[in-house]
């Protein structure tokens, strides 16, 4: 089943060539608009899934976030179109547990925690 998105969650899906924020209201499709974005950048071969940073307000997103993103991986691999590609998504799949999805919390955390001594 083909999902039927909006025009401003297509462009969301669909633009490329820079950082992009997602902001909508509860309920609107926010995490599926970003699923679907991660998918098809990842099936186009455009980006690995451990070099995307993904980050959301609460773990229980995050959380939900990496399930979704494993099962539609997990579906394109049985997808016959995607029979050409089924090494490579799943390495895609080994490689989701090391994917910066994550709260902005968090990102920040891991990120002192590895720069501290540039800090000062």
């Amino acid at each position: 089943m083909t999902q039927k998105w909006t025009e401003k969650q297509n462009r969301a899906i669909v633009s490329r060539g820079k950082s992009l924020m997602v902001s909508a209201a509860a309920g609107s499709g926010k995490t599926a608009v970003m699923v679907e974005r991660i998918k098809r950048l990842v099936l186009s071969g455009e980006c690995s899934v451990d070099r995307m940073l993904v980050v959301t307000f609460t773990d229980a997103a995050a959380s939900e976030m990496k399930q979704r993103i494993e099962a539609a991986l997990t579906d394109s691999i049985k997808d016959p179109a995607n029979a050409s590609k089924g090494e490579y998504l799943r390495r895609q799949l080994d490689l989701l547990p090391m994917a910066n999805i994550s709260t902005f919390h968090s990102f920040s955390l891991e990120v002192i925690r590895k720069f501290f001594f540039v800090i000062g």
